[in-house]
């Protein structure tokens, strides 16, 4: 049986018959970190951001969770997500240009909002045809944002364009790891004072920020950004936090050399490498080359043995592939396109 598009229902797919590197989810561990998001935020307190997964069948089961707005990083995720009818109430957390496929979008009667930072993204933003705005501020991360003090008049050079300005977000991105937990929270407290030093002078409903690693510590925003948090990665995994571990890589070892190490058919082409080298449970990863990863441990596995490797970043991870397998152990309960991959 093919596993090449979306299937409905358990299948008599295992995963031994999948090509590896396969991306293989969870599915028992997927459905606690939906339940446990949607109970921690429930409705319009999370926006899920769909750049960590990038694919429509896991953002609808984020709506399904009860949250009615979702978070996108491009302008093809937006694209995506329309066309698979869940756009009800997007925003697209990025700055932008040329926004004449967003302002398409929104004349097909999507709700779309859009990050502004400048007199120049405003100014793309009419003209593209988007109607309404949140003003991108920046809280400490050295990105995108304008200056709290320049918030609000951005936000009436907005209003005069026509366009209607929700509110502000400001993403604290840089301190997503921050150890210990305390130091986290006093450093997100202090960005989210910046952030509501300017929302005083925008106006609005929305005050969007957070992402995973301030899930529960950024109580001053309206809505929080999270999207890591539905698969997972070894990064975020060594903070704490209540969320399991769903994604992993299913790869087959191709060569073990009776020096002591094995090699494995998963490499950088395979994954997001910027946080760290992957993790297998049991054994040490040595280093990863283009196809493969050199690992050791005892007993070593023979060669034709499946293994499960966990990725430390699971957004750049997730789009090399252009596939994941939702899975019961060995077993493929149903197979997702990550369809929103490019731009």
């Amino acid at each position: 049986m093919s596993c090449s598009g979306a299937t409905g229902g358990v299948t008599d797919v295992r995963t031994t018959d999948l090509v590896t590197p396969a991306l293989v989810v969870d599915a028992a561990a997927l459905e606690h970190n939906l339940a446990t998001m949607a109970a921690a935020l429930p409705g319009t307190r999370l926006r899920p951001h769909v750049k960590a997964h990038k694919t429509t069948a896991l953002a609808a089961r984020q709506l399904a969770a009860g949250h009615p707005g979702l978070t996108c990083a491009t302008i093809r995720e937006a694209e995506g997500l329309a066309a698979a009818g869940l756009a009800g109430d997007l925003l697209v957390a990025n700055e932008v240009v040329d926004a004449r496929r967003l302002g398409a979008l929104a004349a097909d009667g999507a709700r779309i909002t859009i990050a502004v930072d400048s007199d120049a993204t405003v100014d793309a933003a009419a003209d593209g045809g988007v109607r309404e705005v949140l003003i991108d501020v920046n809280v400490g991360l050295p990105r995108c944002g304008c200056d709290p003090a320049d918030a609000g008049a951005l936000a009436a050079r907005a209003r005069r364009r026509g366009l209607g300005v929700r509110g502000v977000m400001g993403y604290e991105g840089h301190l997503m790891m921050e150890q210990p937990r305390d130091e986290r929270s006093a450093r997100t407290g202090a960005a989210m004072a910046l952030l509501l030093e300017a929302h005083a002078d925008v106006g609005g409903e929305i005050v969007s920020g957070g992402g995973t690693g301030t899930y529960d510590l950024n109580t001053w925003v309206t809505e929080i950004q999270a999207g890591s948090y539905v698969l997972m990665d070894t990064a975020y995994g060594a903070l704490g936090l209540p969320f399991r571990a769903a994604l992993a890589i299913e790869a087959t070892v191709i060569s073990v050399n009776r020096a002591g190490w094995a090699v494995a058919d998963c490499g950088l082409k395979a994954l997001g490498m910027d946080h760290g080298d992957p993790s297998i449970e049991g054994y040490d990863v040595w280093y990863c080359s283009d196809e493969h990863v050199t690992f050791s441990g005892e007993p070593l596995p023979r060669v034709g043995d499946r293994i499960r490797i966990r990725p430390a970043h699971v957004d750049p991870t997730v789009a090399y592939h252009e596939r994941m397998h939702l899975v019961d152990d060995t077993t493929v309960v149903e197979t997702w396109p990550v369809d929103l991959r490019g731009w």
